[in-house]
């Protein structure tokens, strides 16, 4: 009879030790879970907020180009300098005044446009009041990453806070911090 019941009492350790282990790696599944969720929350964020920005820019292509329809008969010749671009580090060129939008009044004007966007970057993405300046840019690029007022192409950069080693990008090819990740996107309008 002793034999029975110390077999049975290790085959009940041997259970409980497996139940635990795989409850213990539930969890941390629910965690990566959860983080990899708040990752692809923010990142949708970016992604609508740039794609918001690059309709704001379409729509006001006079600010962008120097010719432009129905004077010339394409867009050509993006400026080298707009109300629209930023670099990192440094702030917009025109000052951004408060967003004008309201139920009797919505934004009017490009810079009014861009005023309210600013505004929305700012509450939507984490700390962005601190990165826009710091990391987020909107420029004229030849190449990926590289503010060089330079080519067709119109590179936006968004930045946003995150917990330590907590974002998703690789840091290796840039220079910032594990605690800020970032959206970029390259669009020729």
């Amino acid at each position: 009879m002793k034999q029975y019941l110390g077999f049975s009492l290790i085959e009940v350790l041997v259970t409980l030790l497996l139940t635990t282990i795989g409850i213990l790696g539930m969890v941390a599944m629910q965690g990566r879970s959860i983080q990899y969720t708040q990752d692809s929350v923010q990142r949708n964020a970016a992604i609508m907020l740039a794609d918001e920005l690059v309709g704001i820019m379409r729509a006001n292509a006079g600010e962008l180009y120097t010719k432009i329809p129905p004077i010339e008969p394409f867009y050509s010749g993006l400026k080298s300098d707009s109300l629209f671009y930023k670099k990192a580090g440094s702030a917009f060129a025109t000052a951004v005044a408060d967003c004008v939008r309201s139920s009797e009044s919505i934004p009017k004007t490009a810079q009014e446009m861009r005023d309210c966007w600013v505004a929305d970057a700012i509450a939507t993405l984490p700390g962005e009041a601190n990165l826009f300046n710091s990391d987020s840019y909107i420029c004229r690029s030849s190449l990926p990453g590289e503010c060089d007022d330079k080519g067709t192409m119109v590179e936006i950069q968004l930045a946003w806070s995150v917990q330590d080693n907590a974002c998703l990008d690789d840091h290796d090819d840039r220079e910032l911090d594990a605690t800020t990740c970032v959206y970029r996107l390259r669009v020729e309008l």
